[in-house]
């Protein structure tokens, strides 16, 4: 039991230090454990993982059988470029720097009685940023980085055989890191923690043995980050730091899954993610995401499941043209900046700062029973290459292309 404890503490304190991650519907994860993943980012209407459980659909909770401990973990490899043409000329296509991030995870589930389980979950799931340190003076030596964990204690009850219901309670945490230098300085506040809260709730139903049916609804959890940013603009008190509120938003999903046969399962979800609601992503005109995942799993053997999986969901940051880039005439006020923004450069943070726009990922993976108590499953994702463009009256130019590569992997023991 001490030997779990210091594993269980471990992970946790991995979690707190984990570096930026480069998450793929906005700034979410398209799933969590390398299971859900492998198949597109399933984890409504099929439980792959106790990760899962816990993190996607607690309704799935009161179906984990005994004792389930996984530990895991994803590796990105982001391959972002920007581009800015503005007064100190075209900066051309200039690939960020930041591109190699780990990010942890781990669940507990513990089966108390016949119809309720209890769970406890880390995960890294939200994430984006890039760095342009010492690049072309067009970038305005930008660098971001936005960091956001959830600590989840959850709990799901079997009503009946086919009936299950579940909730958790969700304890987030986040960083974020903004900085960039014009003509008035270096507007860089340093690294902001902040901490809040949300919930979720789930349910699933299994009208027949070889179909089930799963939804859930996820809170949005309020963030504020203290001093971010330094204005030196000349319309505030010198020496002023400024907060910036970013609330992670709502989301409701629906999914299927189907065994047509012993050994595959099918899956289907739907996803809504409210961005345009959600302060901050609100008035940096981030629109709403249907997030649509498919994805299978076979047994080729006793042992060997493989995965195969597509997740889809249109930027929620979107092309623009002849954008206002005046701050006479700026109207957008970024919740608790003091200074309105311009049209452009809203699209100029976006796209510069915090280019989320990847659309399209081609999942697959494996799993592997080496025991009757111990399994390992492997994802890899790719995100195709996206970009996203916007110009301003004057010649003004913003893009971004974002790709990436993803490799996870969970050890998972149950007793």
């Amino acid at each position: 039991m001490k030997v779990l404890k210091k594993l269980i503490l471990g992970a946790l304190l991995t979690g707190m230090a984990t570096e930026l991650v480069y998450a793929t519907n906005g700034d979410n994860m398209i799933g969590v454990s390398p299971a859900s993943r492998a198949m597109g980012g399933l984890g409504t209407g099929i439980c792959l993982e106790p990760t899962d459980a816990i993190f996607r659909n607690p309704g799935w909770l009161a179906r984990q059988d005994g004792f389930n401990i996984s530990f895991g973990g994803i590796i990105f490899m982001p391959q972002v470029e920007g581009r800015s043409v503005g007064p100190a000329g075209d900066s051309g296509w200039v690939k960020s720097d930041a591109n190699l991030f780990f990010i942890p995870e781990i669940a507990i589930t513990n089966q108390i009685d016949e119809n309720l389980v209890i769970g406890l979950g880390a995960y890294g799931v939200s994430g984006m940023g890039v760095d342009y340190r010492n690049e072309h003076p067009s970038l305005a030596n930008m660098h971001t980085s936005l960091q956001f964990m959830r600590f989840v204690p959850a709990i799901g009850y079997k009503i009946n055989k086919q009936l299950a219901i579940g909730g958790a309670l969700h304890l987030a945490w986040g960083a974020l890191d903004m900085g960039y230098t014009d003509n008035n300085g270096n507007h860089s506040g340093g690294v902001s923690n902040s901490y809040g809260i949300g919930f979720s709730i789930g349910v699933n139903f299994k009208p027949l043995d070889d179909i089930c049916l799963g939804a859930y609804y996820q809170s949005p959890i309020s963030m504020k980050y203290k001093n971010v940013l330094y204005n030196t603009n000349g319309t505030l008190p010198p020496d002023r730091f400024e907060d910036l509120k970013l609330e992670q938003p709502q989301e409701v999903s629906i999914g299927v899954g189907y065994r047509p046969f012993e050994g595959l399962k099918l899956g289907f979800d739907i996803r809504w993610i409210n961005w345009s609601d959600a302060e901050g992503y609100k008035q940096f005109k981030w629109d709403d995401q249907w997030v649509f995942a498919v994805g299978g799993e076979y047994y080729a053997t006793p042992k060997l499941a493989l995965r195969l999986g597509y997740n889809y969901a249109k930027s929620p940051i979107k092309d623009a043209s002849n954008l206002n880039t005046a701050p006479a005439t700026a109207n957008n006020y970024i919740p608790n900046l003091t200074a309105p923004f311009p049209d452009f450069n809203v699209a100029y943070f976006n796209l510069i700062g915090f280019p989320a726009i990847t659309e399209h990922h081609i999942t697959m993976g494996f799993g592997y029973h080496f025991t009757e108590h111990f399994t390992m499953n492997m994802s890899y994702v790719y995100a195709v290459e996206n970009k996203v463009e916007a110009t301003g009256v004057g010649g003004a130019y913003a893009g971004a292309k974002n790709s990436q590569h993803s490799i996870g992997i969970s050890l998972d023991w149950n007793f």
